[in-house]
């Protein structure tokens, strides 16, 4: 994995995890990444201070407990997020675009699109953003 911070056209600088360099950029040029505060996906690298590892002697095996705060807060946030949307499951590319269209009643949905699915929905304007952590369709939930 590697950590980017990314700078959205409105100056917003925001932190994102890609398997790989080829990633963000094809993520990037599908507008596959949008800005958590306003939504934008005009994304480009933002300024980073370089990573300097810690002397062999100071390396631990674990995140530290900040890194591991924060991300339990974004997945808490996330499932709050979630607590008033539909599962719509493939559905979701379809159902999106009926909204946009004004075929269908606006609402909060999510669910699963395709890579072709999803770059199509941005290139036509549909709002749409992809979560930051997976989440569990509710007919395999435990």
């Amino acid at each position: 994995m590697i950590v980017f911070d990314l700078r959205c056209s409105g100056g917003h600088v925001f932190e994102a995890w890609f398997g790989s360099s080829e990633a963000y950029a094809t993520q990037r040029d599908a507008g596959q990444i949008a800005c958590p505060l306003c939504a934008d996906t005009r994304i480009d690298k933002a300024l980073m201070t370089p990573h300097l590892p810690a002397k062999g002697n100071q390396r631990a095996d674990t995140p530290p407990a900040s890194i591991k705060a924060a991300l339990q807060e974004l997945a808490a946030v996330q499932k709050r997020a979630l607590a008033d949307s539909q599962w719509v499951g493939s559905d979701f590319a379809t159902r999106a675009r009926a909204m946009h269209d004004g075929e269908e009643r606006h609402a909060a949905i999510h669910g699963q699109a395709t890579l072709a699915e999803a770059k199509a929905l941005v290139d036509d304007g549909v709002p749409v953003a992809p979560l930051p952590f997976p989440v569990i369709p509710p007919e395999a939930a435990n």
